[in-house]
This record gives structure tokens, sequence and C-alpha cells, in this order.
């Protein structure tokens, strides 16, 4: 159970993360761009300071702990680095394309998804790997956040150790860290690739 709330946990962030760094750098680059600097912090920030702020948040205004504040933790942690990464490979982009799209006669929402989306897919990916294993490998943020109702898979080794060493909580770790090797080879992959296509 605490496995398939991990991976319930990193997929919902995943998706929600992207789909609102994608948005925020689309909508925020023309008049805000000044505020997109404010999501780097997020990387400069300890684990242990959002953890503690986003337990008081959610003690202020009542909000039950359990995999909706879990979910919440771990969309803001992925923000600060998809917002960064997005928004970077954003800048690179030829403003020309956007207004030929229109110029043609493209609605401002099929310039969106057939020409700045294409576009940013590479960082969309990557940024998206990125908050998976930063989900999965979490544990301050989910320690504060998890309440007793809901055990993400970090937090359930945590309990066992506090019990005693057993085969049970090598196998986990074992588990969790070929995971991790096996996703950080496949974005080192992803990333190196279009830097050898260009060559």
């Amino acid at each position: 159970m605490a496995f398939i709330n991990s991976l319930i946990v990193a997929f919902s962030a995943v998706i929600l993360s992207v789909t609102m760094g994608v948005l925020l750098v689309w909508g925020l680059t023309d008049r805000y761009y000044y505020l997109i600097s404010s999501f780097y912090s997020t990387m400069m920030i300890p684990d242990i300071v959002i953890a503690v702020g986003l337990l008081v948040f959610f003690n202020v205004f009542n909000v039950p702990l359990g995999l909706n504040t879990l979910i919440v933790g771990h969309t803001l942690l992925g923000l600060g680095f998809v917002v960064p990464t997005i928004y970077s490979r954003f800048l690179e982009m030829d403003y020309q394309l956007v207004e030929a799209s229109l110029d043609l006669g493209a609605t401002e929402w099929q310039t969106f998804t057939h020409v700045i989306l294409p576009f940013l897919s590479p960082a969309i990916f990557s940024s998206a790997l990125s908050v998976l294993i930063l989900s999965l490998d979490d544990f301050l943020v989910s320690f504060f956040c998890s309440g007793s109702s809901s055990q993400t898979l970090s937090l359930y080794i945590f309990a066992m150790i506090r019990t005693g060493l057993s085969p049970i909580i090598n196998a986990l770790s074992t588990l969790i860290l070929i995971i991790s090797i096996v996703l950080v080879a496949f974005f080192s992959f992803i990333k190196i690739n279009p830097e050898r296509r260009k060559l």
C-alpha cells in the first residue's frame, strides 16, 4: 500500500507541476516575467523549511493531512524544478514562429498546442522525470505532510528501521535505489541525445 501511495503521489505531482509550470511560463513571461525568479528559491530553500512551512499552512487552514496534502507538497517541490527548466527552454524559442502561426490564421490555442508545446517537449519530459525522481526519494515533506492516514514507501522504511533492521528493508532500499538509477540514467540519455544530434 505504501508503494502504491508513493506512485499515486509521484505521478500526481508530475502531472500537476508540469501542467502548472507550462501554463505559468506561457502566462507570466510576457508581462510578469520577474515572478518566474521566485520559483528558483525552491531549489535554494532547505526541504525542512518547506516541509515545516507547509505543515503550518495546513494547520492554519485546518486542512486534514493525507494523500491530498502530500500531493500539494510534492507539487510545490516539483515546481521549483519544472518552471526554471521550461523557462530556460522557452527563452530559446524564436518568437517569429509564434507570430507566423498567428499571422497565418491559427488561434492562440492552436499556436500553443502545435508550435509552443512541441518546442517545449524536451524540457517538459526532462522536468517530469526530475519531479518523479524527487517525489519518489522525498522524505521530509512526506514526513510532515502525510499525517497518520497515509504512508509513502520512504516513511514505511523509516518506520521499519525504528523497530530494527530486516531483509525487507534491504529489499525495499535496493528497489528504490534501482528505480532511481534507472530514472537518472534515462534522464541523462534524454539530455545527451539531442546534443549528439546537433553535432
